[in-house]
């Protein structure tokens, strides 16, 4: 039985309202950090490009700008509260890589997450495939193309990710098609699971343990089975809310220490 060491002191990964899908004001989540007993909150904002899609769920670069502004200001207004961490979620995208260095390379982050949430749809013209919405459109765009596919490919792009991208957390690895029904990255995909933990173990990530997944299927994201291979090769394990809303700021973390 290998025993997790998770450090529930700080909330890895925590959004803002400049993504258009939290709510609240950033100094919202930092007292919430405050009231929660938390040392450290790490804001973890989407960073996205050639995403052809109906809607905006990621941060423009004139969003960092007021994102890093106002994070700064709350930074020394609450230094001897609690620590202000800003960082990107960064979305990989095979084919505007180069523009993803780029934009990642023009700011210091103190925290550089990795995560695959636009697949491109397999057939030319379709609206990228969102693998985390729980949207009726996209959930059935998903059917159509198959879970079998979209893992497949999820699983190979983002180790090329890990290769590719300056990340230093990959992020709710198994939240893929988390609304699809009958769909899981179960141990099926070990192998492809290895060989990604193994780039993260190369490269000196840490693997984030997000505890929304708590609220969906009783476990976090990635699942206790892909922790323990983590475990196994000595790679940091580094909780975060994936917080919305400032209510949610360490949320279940006490159920980190039932694992």
């Amino acid at each position: 039985m290998i025993a997790f060491s998770i450090p529930t002191f700080s909330d890895g990964h925590v959004h803002t309202k400049y993504c258009h899908h939290a709510a609240g004001e950033m100094e919202e989540y930092v007292r919430s950090g405050i009231a929660t007993g938390l040392d450290e909150i790490v804001f973890l904002e989407h960073m996205e490009a050639g995403v052809y899609y109906f809607e905006s769920t990621w941060l423009t670069e004139e969003d960092f700008d007021i994102y890093f502004s106002t994070g700064k200001q709350l930074q020394q207004k609450y230094r001897k509260q609690i620590r202000v961490a800003l960082g990107v979620e960064v979305g990989y995208s095979p084919s505007h890589k180069e523009e993803l260095l780029v934009r990642l390379g023009k700011r210091q982050w103190d925290r550089i997450g990795i995560s695959y949430h636009f697949m491109e749809h397999p057939k030319k013209g379709e609206y990228h495939l969102n693998l985390l919405s729980s949207k009726t459109v996209n959930r059935e765009a998903i059917a159509k193309v198959g879970c079998e596919y979209i893992f497949e490919n999820y699983l190979k792009t983002l180790t090329e990710a890990i290769h590719v991208l300056p990340g230093t957390v990959l992020c709710h690895l198994d939240a893929a098609l988390r609304h699809q029904p009958g769909c899981t990255l179960d141990k099926r995909y070990i192998e492809q699971i290895r060989e990604l933990l193994q780039a993260v173990k190369q490269k000196e990530m840490g693997l984030e343990i997000n505890t929304s997944g708590f609220s969906k299927r009783g476990t976090p994201y990635p699942a206790p089975f892909i922790m323990r291979e983590a475990a196994k090769l000595n790679i940091p394990l580094l909780p975060g809310s994936d917080a919305h809303r400032p209510q949610d700021v360490g949320r279940h973390f006490e159920q980190l220490k039932l694992l």
